[in-house]
C-alpha cells in the first residue's frame, strides 16, 4: 500500500525554484525551506502584516507544471480539497489557514506555522518509556479532535494517524498536521484510493476502504508503538496481537492495555464504534492513575526546531552533533530505502513518491522525478548510458536521465517493486510483489525484456548476480539460482520463512540472513547448505564480509559480528536500543549503520567499541553508503532526512 501522498505529484521541480528571499503577495517574506513536496514547496516565511513583531507563517506552494489539461486539472482539484477542508475547521488541535492567493500558474496556501515536535522524533529523544499519564493524556487529546473530524457533514476521515503526523507543540499540546490524504466520507460509495501509512493502516484501508474506524485502528497502533517503542513499520502486518504491551512495558495498566488492543481489532465490527466511545474509556484510565488535569509532554526533553532551519541544515553547533553532520536534506516524507553514491552525486527514493538527486559535497537539490507511489528501492546508475535505474511502489520499472532528471523509459509490471535493482551483462535484474523475476535488456532510450521467470513468492530483496548466476530470495522462503538463460540451477527451501536479506558471494558461498533468525551459507554450484547460526533475532539486512569475518544485525536490537563458517559464539555483540534492519558497511576499521532507535553507530570491527552514534529523528531502516573524497557516509532516516556525516 502506497505512503502517504502529501503532495499530488508532478515530474520536476527545478532548484532554481526556490523562492527563499522573495516577498510573496506583497505581505509573506520567504525565509527557508521547509520541506519539498511533490508539487512544490513548503516555506517558512515572515508576516509582514505584523511590523513590530517577527510572526512565521508556513506558506505551501503547488506548482502546476504538468502540459496534460486533465493531469493538470487533477493535481488543482487534488490541493484544492485540502484548502477547503481546512478551511472549514476550527480546533485548538487543528492548524489553522491564513491566506490563500494565486500567483500566475501557482497556488499558495498559508498556514499556522506551529514550533515543537513530531511524535515520533519526540519519541526517539527519549532513553525510557513516555510515563503512562502522559499517554494516556495524548491519546484523549488526540480522541478529541478525532472525534471533532468525525462529526462533520458528511464526516471527515484522517486516513494517515502516525506518530510523524502527531504534533506536540512548544506548550506540551497535540496539534494533528497533514490532512493531504483526509476524505469525507460517505455511505455507499465505491472503494477509494487504497493509501495510508503499512503498520498503522488497518485492514479495509487495504481494500480501499474509507471509514471512521480507519483512525480508531491507526490511533490504536500509534498508542501501541508509544507505549513498547515497538515501531509497527517493521514488524509483520498486524501482529500486535504478537507483541503483547506488557512484555515491553510492565507499567502500563490493564485498563489501557484493554483498550488499545480493542482499537487494534482485526474486524472493524469488534473496534470502538465511535472515536468517542474510545475517548471516554481513556478518561476512565485517567481518573485511575490520579494524573493532575492538563498534564502535557515533558517540555523539559523537548528539543523545538529553530524557526530558520532551511532544507540543508549545516553542522558546527552541539545540538546538531557538529562532529559528524556535514549537513541533511529534507524531504517530503520517509527515507527507507538506501542512496546511491555516484560522480557526485546522491540518488535517492522516497516514500513522497519521488526520486531524488543531491549533490554529495554540500547538500544542494539537482532534481527530482514523481512517480504514482512510494520509493523503497536502491537505485542503480549506469554512468555510461546517464541512466538512474529503479523500481516503485506504483508497479513500474523507471530509467531517468541522471543529468536532467527526466524520463527516458519505464517498463510496466503487474505489482509494487520492493525489489531493487542490479545490473550485469548490459541487462537489469529484478524482482516485484508478484514474485516475478525481470531481465531487461536497455540502452539509454529503449529497453527490452529478455526473459522473466515466477518464483511463486513476492521478491523484496535485491537479486545478486555472480558469474553466470542470478540469485533471487522470495518472501517464502526460498533462494532460487537461476543461470542466464532463464534456467533454474538449483533452489534452496529450508528456511521456511520470508528471505528479505540480498545475498552475498564470497568464496565459492552465498550468503544470506533469514526471518527464522538464521545466518546461511549455501554452496553456489549446487545450493547444497553448508552453514548455518542462529542468532538472537530476525534478519532483514545483507550481510557484510570483511576478511574473515561477517557482520549482521538483527529485530533483537543488536549487530553480531561471527567467525565466517564457524559455529563459534559471535566475536562480539553491539547491543543498540532498537531493531537493526539496516546493512553494515565498512570503512576505515569500522562498520556503519542504522537503528531502529534513530542512530546511526560507528562501531569498530577488532572489539565491537562505539566510536559515535549521532542521533536522527526517527527509526533507520536504510543501509549507508561511503564515498573517498572526502570521507563521508550517506544515510536516509524516517525523520524525511537524508544525512552526510563525517566518519
Amino acid at each position: 500500500m502506497a505512503e502517504t501522498q502529501k503532495f499530488p505529484q508532478t515530474r520536476r521541480v527545478q532548484g532554481g525554484d526556490s523562492a527563499v528571499g522573495k516577498t510573496l503577495n506583497n505581505r509573506y517574506h520567504i525565509t527557508a525551506v521547509l520541506g519539498v513536496g511533490g508539487m512544490g514547496m513548503v516555506y517558512l516565511a515572515r508576516d509582514r502584516n505584523f511590523p513590530d513583531v517577527t510572526h512565521y507563517v508556513a506558506v505551501k506552494e503547488m506548482q502546476n507544471t504538468l502540459t496534460d489539461p486533465h493531469q493538470r486539472q487533477t493535481m488543482v482539484e487534488q490541493f484544492e480539497r485540502e484548502i477547503n477542508i481546512l478551511a472549514t475547521l476550527k480546533h485548538p488541535a487543528i492548524p489553522q489557514i491564513i491566506d490563500r492567493f494565486t500567483i500566475q500558474d501557482r497556488i499558495y496556501l498559508v498556514m499556522e506555522y506551529i514550533r515543537g515536535k513530531d511524535l515520533e522524533a519526540y519519541l526517539s529523544t527519549l532513553a525510557d518509556f513516555v510515563p503512562v499519564e502522559v499517554v494516556v493524556r495524548w491519546a484523549i487529546e488526540i480522541c478529541d479532535v478525532l472525534h471533532y473530524l468525525h462529526s462533520q457533514t458528511p464526516p471527515i476521515i484522517f486516513r494517515d494517524l502516525k506518530p510523524s503526523n502527531i504534533m506536540i507543540d512548544e506548550h506540551g499540546r497535540v496539534r494533528l498536521i497533514d490532512f493531504g490524504i483526509a476524505r469525507k466520507f460517505q455511505e455507499n460509495l465505491p472503494a477509494v484510493t487504497q493509501i495510508g501509512t503499512e503498520g498503522y493502516a488497518p485492514p479495509e484501508q487495504y481494500r480501499g476502504r474509507a471509514t471512521p474506524l480507519n483512525d480508531i485502528y491507526s490511533l490504536g497502533a500509534t498508542l501501541h508503538h508509544i507505549l513498547t517503542r515497538k515501531d509497527p513499520r517493521l514488524e509483520p502486518q498486524f501482529s500486535f496481537k504478537e507483541r503483547p504491551i506488557k512484555q515491553y512495558n510492565p507499567k502500563v495498566p490493564d485498563a489501557l492495555v484493554q483498550i488499545v488492543m480493542r482499537a487494534l481489532e482485526y474486524n472493524p465490527e469488534a473496534r470502538f464504534q465511535t472515536v468517542d466511545e474510545m475517548k471516554q474509556a481513556l478518561i476512565a484510565v485517567e481518573r485511575s492513575l490520579h494524573a493532575p488535569q492538563g498534564m502535557a509532554a515533558p517540555l523539559s526533553t523537548l528539543h523545538l526546531g529553530s524557526a530558520s532551519a532551511g532544507t540543508v541544515a549545516w553542522g558546527g553547533s552541539a545540538e546538531l552533533q557538529a562532529s559528524q553532520l556535514v549537513w541533511k536534506f529534507q524531504c517530503e516524507d520517509e527515507i527507507r530505502g538506501t542512496p546511491t553514491l555516484k560522480d557526485g552525486v546522491v540518488y535517492v527514493g522516497v516514500y513522497d513518491n519521488n526520486l531524488y538527486a543531491i549533490n554529495a559535497l554540500d547538500g544542494k537539490f539537482r532534481w527530482k522525478f514523481a512517480t504514482e507511489g512510494g520509493i523503497a528501492t536502491t537505485p542503480v546508475v549506469i554512468s555510461e548510458e546517464n541512466l538512474v535505474l529503479f523500481g516503485s511502489q506504483d508497479k513500474v520499472f523507471y530509467a531517468v536521465d541522471a543529468r536532467t532528471g527526466r524520463l527516458a523509459w519505464s517498463y510496466a509490471t503487474e505489482a509494487p517493486i520492493r525489489s531493487s535493482p542490479v545490473v550485469q551483462h548490459g541487462v537489469v535484474f529484478f524482482g516485484n510483489d508478484r514474485g516475478i523475476l525481470y531481465a531487461l535488456r536497455f540502452n539509454a532510450i529503449n529497453r527490452t525484456l529478455a526473459w522473466k521467470y515466477d518464483c511463486g513468492s513476492p521478491i523484496r530483496a535485491r537479486p545478486c548476480v555472480h558469474q553466470n548466476f542470478v540469485i533471487v530470495p522470495t518472501e517464502a522462503g526460498d533462494v532460487v539460482c537461476l543461470d542466464l538463460g532463464n534456467n533454474v540451477k538449483w533452489r534452496f527451501n529450508k528456511p521456511k520463512r520470508p528471505v528479505y536479506s540480498s545475498p552475498v558471494v564470497y568464496d565459492g558461498v552465498v550468503y544470506f540472513g533469514c526471518m527464522d533468525m538464521h545466518l546461511y551459507g549455501v554452496d553456489l554450484q549446487n545450493g547444497w547448505g553448508v552453514w548455518r547460526q542462529r542468532l538472537g533475532g530476525r534478519i532483514v539486512g545483507t550481510p557484510l564480509i570483511v576478511g574473515k569475518n561477517v557482520y549482521i544485525g538483527c529485530d533483537d536490537n543488536i549487530m553480531y559480528a561471527l567467525e565466517l563458517g564457524s559455529n563459534r559464539p559471535p566475536l562480539w555483540k553491539f547491543t543498540t536500543e532498537g531493531q537493526i534492519v539496516s546493512s553494515p558497511v565498512f570503512a576505515n576499521g569500522a562498520i556503519y549503520f542504522g537503528s531502529g532507535d534513530g542512530c546511526v553507530y560507528s562501531v569498530e570491527t577488532r572489539k565491537g567499541q562505539q566510536r559515535w552514534k549521532f542521533e536522527t529523528g526517527g527509526p533507520i531502516t536504510s543501509s549507508g553508503v561511503i564515498s573517498e573524497n572526502p570521507n563521508l557516509l550517506y544515510i536516509g532516516s524516517t525523520d524525511k532526512h537524508l544525512y552526510a556525516l563525517n566518519l
